[in-house]
């Protein structure tokens, strides 16, 4: 679980917006497209490791995975919902 005082102080690396914790049902969204094979993150790589949450930009347009707690917030590996949204 992420601390609320920690998403404070970080922001979308790309955009600089804000970042939120992601809804559950939209982290399990995620997880699905994940055991499809067809959830892609920005160098269009396929995301291949489950997640237990997600942070999403004030948007909605871009998420960074977390696992063991931990926000990857490396802009290689944002997953550009809008784009993902749309191929499945």
């Amino acid at each position: 679980m992420i601390d609320p005082k920690l998403l404070n102080l970080i922001q979308c690396p790309i955009s600089g917006q804000s970042l939120q914790i992601a809804a559950d049902d939209l982290v399990q969204k995620l997880n699905q497209k994940i055991s499809q094979g067809s959830l892609r993150d920005r160098l269009d790589e396929r995301v291949e490791q489950q997640i237990e949450q997600a942070l999403i930009t004030a948007d909605g347009a871009r998420l960074y995975p977390v696992r063991g707690g931990i926000p990857s917030l490396i802009a290689d590996s944002a997953i550009e919902w809008e784009a993902s949204e749309q191929s499945g």
